[in-house]
């Protein structure tokens, strides 16, 4: 019986070269919500005809991200590699628009907290759909889904 979501994400240590507060709890949140709820199924037939839960490993390897996809068990099924290229833009943007956010939040009006996360969400909501679309084929996802994921994919490039 298929269960296409995931149920456990490790992220790769060696990758995130610093963090803070702010970043900490971006991830655990992500991480939360993304196991609470999501829809992640590999396109691929396995040749047993497993189709999850699935725990993923998330890594950044040369510029690509590299997506352990396991059985419940832990065992692998299958590395999925996809280019990052076209989220450096989107990445380099929410580092930014982030950095803002947490900045207003210590010092600004309500309205422009406001409105800086309004932009926030919009880079967001827009890195999501690239996801999806670079899945598209290979794992569907769904739209809250692309978007934990962009976090965690962003989590995986501070570089501090």
């Amino acid at each position: 019986m298929a269960d296409p979501r995931i149920i456990a994400v490790d992220l790769d240590e060696r990758t995130i070269l610093w963090r803070n507060a702010d970043v900490e709890q971006e991830r655990r949140i992500a991480i939360f919500d993304l196991i609470e709820g999501n829809h992640f199924a590999p396109q691929r037939r396995y040749p047993d005809g497993y189709a999850g839960p699935y725990r993923i490993a998330l890594r950044v390897e040369e510029g690509r991200l590299a997506i352990d996809i396991k059985r419940e068990d832990g065992d692998l099924l299958e590395t999925y590699v996809l280019g990052l290229a076209r989220f450096r833009r989107p990445i380099k943007g929410y580092f930014a628009i982030c950095d803002s956010y947490y900045q207003a939040i210590r010092n600004a009006t309500a309205e422009a907290i406001e409105t800086v996360d309004m932009a926030r969400r919009a880079l967001h909501n827009e890195a999501a759909e690239l996801l999806k679309e670079r899945l598209d084929g290979k794992i569907e996802v769904d739209f809250d889904t692309a978007r934990r994921l962009f976090t965690l994919i962003c989590v995986l490039h501070i570089r501090g």
